[in-house]
């Protein structure tokens, strides 16, 4: 072998027992604890049955039922001194979150968005924390569901959709009223709303709790209930199908 082979091989071997004295990636190091996504805030009786105890920001959550909640949803956040959005959903009640402690100044309202809600939405994800889409029964395809999550999750921005077809959601919570108390008494003003509530997640069990949102000393507020039965939601629903 002639001198430049004979250097060739020199500095591959010299090469083989650096590399070989480098050690793995990650050996010696001490392990790091898994990863917490930054939750938005939610009105307290609820943080039991969400899997992280929040609405992940960057996350696309379904949600079906009773607007109370999602009006507590709306309140928890601007609440909480986040900016926050309702799109496509004239009938939710301002006066309702506000007694719940929502921070009107920090919430965009579009009652009426056009034909085309998700462009809204898609906008509005660039620099609120919270977006609640009404999609009026329109069914948006999964490759558009896809461009959706994926902006949630580059801006760290939660979108709530409600009322119509949506695929690929990290969260579903479904809400069904319950009873009242009140009614028909005295003045007839609501004074408690009982909800039972059910969260299904991409890798949790599902959880199911009730919760009542109660009218107290002038201000109105979420409390825990008994827990409702492990079927009760979906009991009902066939039932009324």
């Amino acid at each position: 072998m002639d001198s430049a082979g004979e250097a060739k091989s020199e500095r591959l071997a010299d090469l083989r027992r650096r590399m070989a004295a480098v050690p793995a990636r990650g050996a010696g190091a001490a392990p790091r604890p898994p990863l917490r996504r930054e939750l938005l805030p939610v009105p307290s009786p609820l943080v039991e049955l969400l899997p992280e105890g929040g609405l992940a920001k960057g996350s696309v959550v379904e949600y079906a039922g009773s607007g109370s909640l999602l009006t507590g949803l709306l309140a928890a956040v601007t609440g909480g001194g986040g900016h926050a959005a309702v799109v496509g959903l004239p009938r939710l009640g301002l006066l309702a979150a506000a007694e719940m402690g929502a921070q009107l100044g920090r919430l965009a309202v579009v009652p009426d968005p056009g034909p085309d809600p998700v462009e809204v939405a898609a906008v509005l994800l660039d620099g609120l924390d919270l977006v609640v889409l009404g999609l009026g029964g329109l069914s948006v395809p999964p490759s558009r569901t896809r461009v959706l999550a994926a902006r949630a999750r580059s801006k760290g921005s939660t979108l709530v959709v409600t009322g119509g077809a949506w695929s690929g959601s990290t969260l579903r919570i479904d809400t069904r009223i319950a009873g009242y108390d009140g009614l028909g008494r005295g003045c007839g003003r609501l004074r408690t709303l009982r909800l039972d509530v059910r969260v299904r997640g991409r890798s949790a069990p599902p959880r199911t709790g009730r919760l009542e949102l109660s009218s107290r000393d002038g201000r109105v507020e979420w409390i825990a209930a008994q827990a409702s039965r492990p079927q009760r939601l979906e009991t009902v629903r066939e039932a009324a199908s």
